[in-house]
């Protein structure tokens, strides 16, 4: 689990999940988590294992391939 996590962005896949982009540090290292998250039945979202978890240093690459994706889904 992260020792610090700032949530950055979330939006809505369904009404039952959302895809949430945090800023994480664990063990004094930063990385850059992309998780699907499900409403519980209290309410709460709760994190699922089905994600992306990557180092700061590759949000430039993460950025060079939605450019290519937004092109290709034109």
């Amino acid at each position: 689990m992260a020792d610090e996590s700032k949530n950055i962005h979330t939006f809505d896949k369904s009404t039952v999940e959302q895809i949430r982009i945090s800023l994480n540090k664990f063990k004094g290292a930063e990385y850059v988590d992309v998780r699907i998250y499900y409403k519980a039945s209290d309410g709460d979202y709760k994190p699922t294992k089905k994600g992306v978890t990557f180092k700061p240093d590759m949000v430039a690459e993460l950025e060079e391939a939605v450019k290519k994706l937004k092109k290709a889904v034109k």
